[in-house]
């Protein structure tokens, strides 16, 4: 059976203070299977629950750390999900209070910066985010707030990283709206500094058709690898 998932017109990203226009309408067909129906998602609950006694210390310590520099220690962020679905994201606070105007300024100022930033829409050193943020950042800490995403149902623990609403037009590919953003993914394991942001699309088009308990185990296990080498920014 074929699914299809309806996505309404404009969207505004809260965050970033950006518009982004989407089609009025768009039919994205969802694939079936066992894992990939039910399997998955089962296999994220599962997971969740049996770390919730280490991960649920780890996130107090990291939320009061944060919130000793006088900020939420969360925020909420609009991300397109499956089919097109906007959903809040939910992670940690890496940033200073005035991290549009920093960007604004940085990248006016600094052509490489300017042309990293269209090439990738990150930057390997980036003015917005704190000390703790950089650490938090390098190690994906600040991801873990997801993890209720996860629960949600808006996200899974492995899939095509997250994008912005405002994004979405940069981005090339159609794999991504056939299966849930996740937290950690094949493009974060393999080659997340320097590819591009429309190069993003391959890794999602390879994932969405190896998309299996062993792919996801083997990616998991790869995630462990990248947070201790701390290759994140």
């Amino acid at each position: 059976m074929t699914v299809h998932f309806k996505t309404p017109g404009t969207v505004q990203d809260e965050s970033r203070g950006h518009a982004a226009l989407q089609p009025a309408r768009r039919d994205w067909p969802i694939g079936g299977g066992f894992y990939r129906a039910a399997g998955k998602a089962a296999l994220d609950y599962m997971i969740i629950l049996a770390a919730l006694p280490l991960i649920l210390p780890l996130l107090a310590v990291l939320a009061a750390l944060i919130a000793l520099g006088g900020d939420s220690p969360l925020y909420r962020q609009r991300r397109v999900g499956r089919g097109g679905k906007v959903f809040h994201i939910l992670k940690f606070r890496t940033m200073v209070p005035d991290a549009a105007r920093v960007l604004e300024t940085h990248l006016a100022s600094d052509p490489a910066a300017r042309r990293e930033w269209n090439e990738k829409q990150k930057l390997c050193d980036d003015p917005r985010v704190t000390r703790l943020g950089r650490l938090l950042r390098k190690t994906s800490l600040d991801e873990l707030p997801q993890l209720w995403n996860v629960l949600r149902g808006d996200m899974s623990l492995v899939g095509p990283r997250p994008m912005m609403v405002c994004q979405e037009k940069l981005y090339p590919g159609q794999a991504y709206y056939r299966i849930r953003p996740g937290i950690t993914g094949l493009w974060q394991v393999s080659d997340r500094n320097e590819s591009t942001f429309a190069g993003r699309a391959a890794f999602d088009t390879e994932y969405y058709h190896k998309l299996s308990l062993k792919t996801d185990l083997s990616i998991l296990v790869r995630t462990v690898g990248v947070v201790i080498r701390g290759t994140g920014y």
